[in-house]
């Protein structure tokens, strides 16, 4: 099995975390954790820009070269100041001279790694997994990063003895360290979309063969 590595997450997942007990949001490709933050500052009017994204992509929000808040020149001060159009919120500094705030706050929320979870797929695929064994098929969505063992993970609440099956592709097995790309098994996404095709009626098949090993992860 592949070393461990920091797992992937598709937009879908991280949007079901989408309230202020449990607030996942993800930026310029990475995915977080701020339910310790909204818990901290619960009640915090700064706080709101934030629940109102949770669950969603908020890179817009933050220089891709910097990774920093976005700037703008405010034209009334002709002063640099954070591009904020959901409205200002933690650690973003007021736009004018101010006795409440904190100078010292410390390290910004957006660059402290203890909230980052993993990391956002650039791109999901649907693939349908068959149980030779017992005929069962489940339709899962999976990033394109992650290897057969990863995509094994996810199938896991479905067949708990997953790993005791042999995983093929058109009669060839894969390789499970192996992303599906790299074991030969297409995204034809793009391609179907230029054809105007349904992409769910072409779904690729991945087919489990039973090894007689009574194997759990």
């Amino acid at each position: 099995m592949s070393p461990v590595r920091a797992p992937y997450y598709t937009p879908r997942e991280v949007s079901r975390h989408c309230s202020i007990s449990d607030l996942w949001v993800s930026y310029l490709g990475r995915v977080y954790d701020l339910t310790p933050l909204a818990t901290e500052h619960r009640g915090d009017i700064l706080l709101k820009p934030i629940i109102e994204s949770a669950g969603k992509d908020i890179s817009h929000w933050f220089n891709e070269k910097t990774g920093d808040i976005k700037t703008y020149i405010d034209p009334q001060t002709g002063c640099l100041t954070p591009y904020t159009p959901q409205g200002r919120f933690l650690h973003v500094p007021p736009a004018f001279p101010s006795s409440d705030w904190d100078t010292d706050l410390g390290r910004p929320w957006w660059r402290d790694p203890s909230y980052e979870v993993g990391i956002l797929s650039s791109k999901t695929r649907f693939i349908r997994i068959i149980n030779t064994l017992t005929s069962q098929e489940q339709t899962l969505e999976v990033c394109s990063e992650e290897t057969v063992w990863e995509i094994l993970a996810r199938y896991l609440p479905y067949n708990a003895h997953a790993a005791s099956y042999t995983w093929k592709y058109c009669g060839a097995p894969l390789r499970m360290e192996l992303t599906l790309e790299e074991n030969g098994v297409q995204d034809e996404d793009e391609e179907l979309e230029e054809l105007r095709m349904d992409a769910d009626a072409f779904t690729c098949s991945l087919h489990l063969y039973y090894n007689d090993d009574l194997t759990e992860l």
